[in-house]
């Protein structure tokens, strides 16, 4: 219980530095203030998409963009963060979900107060007014899955790892990767939905086990941003790089060496920093009243030619083009 209480204190000491502060002194500026919520901070994905937070609020000098998250992967710290900044009244939210069906109530108090709510890797969620998609998640987790049972032959063990069973995402994710396994007769399914919180020593820990548990295993279908890091690191101590297939999302930058080895076969991505200036750009338009429409152009790559659909709830889901799929070959050509 002590080492969570910390952990909890550490997350809001800085979320609370960030609202007492930065978020007080922005809503003095008298300009719409979005506030992006991730699921964690400190991480590469997050930190990469912050940049792009930054460089929304420079192209847009109209409004103020900032960005906070917990300490650790931890839905109800985010929980938290949200929570005092809708008693701030900033103008909208931008929101990563740890567990979407956790935050459902304070959005849509947020909503009813007539502050604007923008998702991201949460078509599911009921109170937002626009959830942004970076593509669509099936076909994502279906070319996740066929890379790996390229990698495999089509045949033998495999087993999955997502953030938590309360991400929507890496839970579509590797359902949609056990549905295009179900191509290939040899491949089978073991110890599915490990749960890493986004924790690549938890991680590390968690491949290790089944390394020993299941030493014929042939393949990882990955999904949280640091669990290439945490099952590339067990493979490649165990000296099993190039032998065992591991494909999941992932970052280039932080994946290099283990692509270098082989101990990461191939990852997925979407560019977080595009990610976060989607969102604040539907966020802006949102603030304005302005019509979300099939098609349109949100002036940031990978999100020119937008589709627009009826989402969960009342509000709208739109999807974008930015998949990326990378190995050792052509990972350099996309160097963040």
């Amino acid at each position: 219980m002590k080492t969570l209480s910390k952990k909890f204190l550490a997350g809001t000491a800085v979320a609370a530095a960030m609202l007492t502060g930065s978020i007080g002194t922005l809503l003095a500026q008298d300009k719409p203030v979005i506030a992006t919520v991730v699921k964690i901070s400190g991480i590469p994905w997050f930190d990469r998409m912050s940049t792009g937070v930054q460089a929304f609020a420079e192209a847009n000098p109209d409004v103020v963009a900032s960005q906070s998250g917990p300490a650790t992967a931890d839905s109800a710290q985010q929980l938290q963060i949200i929570q005092d900044l809708v008693a701030k009244g900033v103008s909208a939210l931008a929101v990563v979900p740890m567990d979407p069906a956790v935050l459902e109530g304070t959005l849509k108090r947020a909503m009813e107060r007539g502050i604007v709510v923008v998702t991201h890797e949460a078509d599911n969620q009921i109170n937002t007014q626009a959830d942004v998609e970076a593509f669509d998640n099936a076909d994502y987790g279906a070319a996740l899955n066929e890379r790996l049972a390229k990698c495999m032959n089509n045949e033998g063990k495999w087993t999955t790892f997502v953030g938590s069973l309360g991400s929507r995402t890496h839970m579509q994710w590797v359902g949609a990767g056990e549905e295009n396994a179900k191509k290939y007769s040899g491949m089978q399914l073991v110890d599915p939905n490990n749960e890493s919180f986004d924790d690549a020593n938890g991680t590390y820990e968690k491949a290790k086990e089944i390394l020993r548990k299941h030493p014929d295993i042939k393949g990882f279908q990955t999904s949280a941003g640091n669990d290439v890091l945490g099952v590339g690191r067990a493979i490649d101590e165990a000296g099993l790089s190039g032998k065992i297939c591991l494909v999941g999302t992932g970052l280039p930058n932080p994946s290099a060496d283990l692509l270098e080895t082989g101990a990461i076969t191939a990852i997925g991505f979407w560019d977080p920093q595009k990610a976060g200036m989607a969102m604040n750009a539907v966020a802006k338009l949102l603030i304005e009243k302005k019509e979300l429409t099939d098609g349109m152009d949100l002036g940031v790559e990978g999100y020119n030619k937008v589709a627009v659909k009826k989402g969960a709830g009342e509000g709208l889901l739109i999807i974008g083009n930015g998949m990326v799929l990378a190995d050792k070959a052509t990972y350099k050509d996309y160097l963040f």
